[in-house]
């Protein structure tokens, strides 16, 4: 029998690194403004707080606190093609960026408010085609 390898595909360019050696960890892909030092993710053109065009690609830190966060039990159509229910909320990284994210790995009825999390790269969902989508989610450290 033959394995057959899934094409990876991120759910949008830009948001993570998917790095090529295994013993490298994935990071978020922010922007830090260079005239007002605003973080923001995911990374913009220009600075929605000051205007300036020069924003300087930065990588983000992979753990953080759930800053808020809900469990949500209905199927949101047409976007949203992941399992239900799912947690769903904000990550408060160091330095104050808060990230919105989806939670997994965990019993949902045990996340909460401070918990540590950390970043990981997971499959959201499987397109017509047999590709992966491939989307960061938080998942509470052990």
């Amino acid at each position: 029998m033959t394995d057959i390898v899934k094409k990876r595909i991120p759910v949008r360019e830009g948001l993570f690194t998917i790095p090529s050696n295994p013993d490298i960890e994935p990071q978020l892909i922010a922007g830090k403004c260079s005239q007002c030092g605003e973080t923001i993710f995911p990374k913009p053109p220009l600075c929605p707080n000051c205007q300036n065009e020069n924003v300087k690609e930065v990588k983000l830190s992979r753990s953080g606190k759930i800053y808020s966060f809900t469990v949500v039990m209905q199927q949101p159509r047409p976007y949203y093609k992941g399992p239900v229910p799912y947690g769903l909320g904000f990550v408060e990284l160091p330095g104050g960026v808060r990230i919105e994210t989806l939670f997994t790995d965990c019993d949902l009825d045990s996340l909460y408010i401070g918990m540590e999390v950390e970043l990981i790269i997971e499959k959201l969902y499987e397109d017509d085609q047999g590709q992966e989508l491939i989307t960061y989610k938080f998942r509470p450290v052990i």
